[in-house]
């Protein structure tokens, strides 16, 4: 009996209070504990970076984190040949003190706003922009090392792709544009 009087008194005490009652709150699935999802590490892979051999447009196997950050693989190529490269590759693009923006069109462009007071490219550096991005997507060759956690192995992303013979690139400089097709362009080596 005792414990029926202080179950009513603490009802009435709650309900003097002011708090109105109300029905179950439906709020969704209950807290099941936290996730951290992992970031996935970026699978380093080979991808052609274009430079010139005695005036001839050949293809160097550059390890690229994400392939798909056409700003990254650009800036390398703006970045020149490597120590060992150096040996048989030049460049006519210049040094740049800032990175390009680089814009991925919805189709096969893709836009390069250089920084103020580069001069404009000349028509072998514009091949080098060109093949360059054209053929990021088609010439991705997982390092061996690198094989997911299962055992495939990696894969480029499918947002990347697109078809090298009708890229074209279109620099944007301070005053100045080019555009220039990846038509001409040689076929990187196959791995």
């Amino acid at each position: 009996m005792t414990a029926l009087l202080a179950g009513l008194a603490a009802a009435f005490t709650l309900t003097a209070c002011g708090v109105p009652p109300s029905d179950v709150i439906q709020a969704g699935e209950p807290a099941s504990g936290m996730f951290s999802p992992s970031p996935k590490p970026s699978v380093p892979v080979v991808v052609s970076l274009y430079f010139l051999d005695d005036g001839d447009l050949t293809a160097y196997p550059r390890k690229i984190g994400d392939p798909a950050d056409l700003g990254t693989v650009v800036a390398r190529l703006f970045g020149g040949p490597t120590t060992s490269e150096t040996v048989t590759a030049t460049t006519e693009l210049p040094r740049l003190t800032d990175t390009p923006d680089v814009t991925a069109g919805s189709g096969n462009g893709v836009s390069i706003k250089l920084p103020n007071h580069v001069a404009p490219l000349s028509h072998p550096a514009m091949l080098q922009l060109a093949c360059t991005v054209a053929h990021v997507s088609g010439s991705y060759a997982a390092l061996p090392a690198d094989a997911h956690r299962d055992g495939a192995p990696a894969a480029p992303p499918v947002h990347a792709q697109r078809s090298p013979a009708h890229t074209s690139v279109h620099v944007l400089g301070d005053g100045w544009t080019m555009t220039q097709s990846a038509d001409s362009c040689p076929d990187p080596p196959q791995p």
